[in-house]
This record gives C-alpha cells, structure tokens and sequence, in this order.
C-alpha cells in the first residue's frame, strides 16, 4: 500500500497509508492530512490512487504545490518522490515496507489509514526532551488569534503554532529537534524588542514576541 511519511524540519512526524481513492490536504480539519500552517490552504491539494499509481493535484491553493522543488498543478508520483507544502516535506513510498530514508533500518512512527492532523501526530522518539510545558503566556493587549478569539495563553503542543490576527502580524513558533524557533509571516514582529524576519530564530526561555505592536507574549515553560 502507497505511503506518505511527513515530516518537518527533518523529524518524521508521522505517516499516512493511502488506502483511499482520493486522499485531501489542507489547513482545514476536514482533510484527511491536516497542517496547521498559514502558508497552507485549507483545501491545498488532493492525491488520487487509480490503478496503482497516485497523483497529486494543486487545489488553486495560493502558495502552491512542489515535487522535488519544482511547482506543479498535477502530477503523477514516483517512489522516493517528494512533496512540498508550506514549511512540510511528504515523502512518497509506493510500498509500505520501504525504510524511511536511505540507511535507515528504523521505523516509521505509527502509520495511519484516516484523517491524521500534523499538529497532533506522533513525534519521533527522542526528537525533543521536553523540560516543562513549553507555552506562550500572553503579557499585555487583546489582540485576536487567527480563529479570532481573545489573545489567551498559547500551549505549544503542536509541531506548528500560528498566532497573531491576519491582516495585522501574525508569526509561527515551530517545534525542532534543539528546541522551538520562531518567525514571521506578515506584519510587525518582533523578538525583545528586534524586528523579526521570515527566518527561523531559536527561542529561550522569557523570550518575548509582540505583535503589531499590540500583544506581548512571553515564550516559557510551566
């Protein structure tokens, strides 16, 4: 059975068998692959398995889809092919006893037949040692989160957290093998007091991001 091994920032995350006709990825929970990232549409793109072959399709999304770095709108996979959307690399494997990399005699973190969210998918083992619960604690303003919420406390319990309010700033926190790194994605971010850009920073303990000038978060652990 065809598989997609997902990972980010180079830590497998979890993987997806294609036991279905037709397989969805996007931001929105009704996908059957979720990633909880703003440079994912919530419909982004679709797999169809007919045959034995499975091809991937581009939904119009707005960031667009990529296999071995080059943009497509639909394209017919290979073994060992890989798929870009957002900050998420999925490798293609058209068989599911194919090791996970080349080298490699370890397995794969638990495999899934249904919808399985990035954000709650298993980490690999040892990826990261967690000393306390890592949160964002919010210090000052009532800026709104994407879903338009009051600002609150944000528990980073996902490999990706988006917060902020579109159309004003809003950045991600991602969760990485050394740690938790932050960046922007639009509007005035900044990082103690530095403008942030769209690379990725490491974030320390009592790091504090504000976001257009409004909301101030401390990065801590609980």
């Amino acid at each position: 059975m065809p598989k997609m091994i997902i990972s980010v920032d180079g830590v497998v995350i979890g993987q997806v068998a294609l036991a279905k006709d037709r397989t969805t990825l996007g931001r929105r929970a009704y996908n059957d692959i979720v990633i909880d990232n703003l440079a994912v549409s919530g419909e982004h793109a679709v797999l169809h398995m007919s045959g034995g072959e499975v091809q991937i399709e581009d939904l119009n999304s707005t960031n667009g889809t990529y296999v071995n770095a080059l943009a497509v709108q639909k394209q017919t996979l290979k073994d060992n092919d890989v798929v870009e959307v957002g900050g998420c690399r999925i490798h293609f494997r058209a068989r599911s006893n194919l090791a996970i990399g080349p080298g490699s005699a370890r397995s794969a973190p638990g495999e899934f037949s249904t919808a399985i969210p990035l954000s709650s998918a298993p980490t690999e083992s040892g990826a990261l040692i967690e000393l306390g619960i890592p949160m964002l604690r919010v210090l000052s303003g009532s800026g709104n989160n994407p879903d338009g919420q009051d600002a609150q406390d944000v528990p980073l319990q996902k490999v990706v957290t988006t917060i902020g309010k579109p159309g004003v700033a809003v950045a991600v926190v991602t969760r990485r093998r050394q740690g938790y790194v932050a960046a922007s994605v639009m509007g005035n971010v900044t990082l103690n007091g530095a403008v942030l850009g769209t690379d990725a920073v490491a974030l320390q303990e009592r790091d504090v991001l504000e976001l257009g000038g409004a909301t101030r978060m401390q990065f801590v652990r609980v």
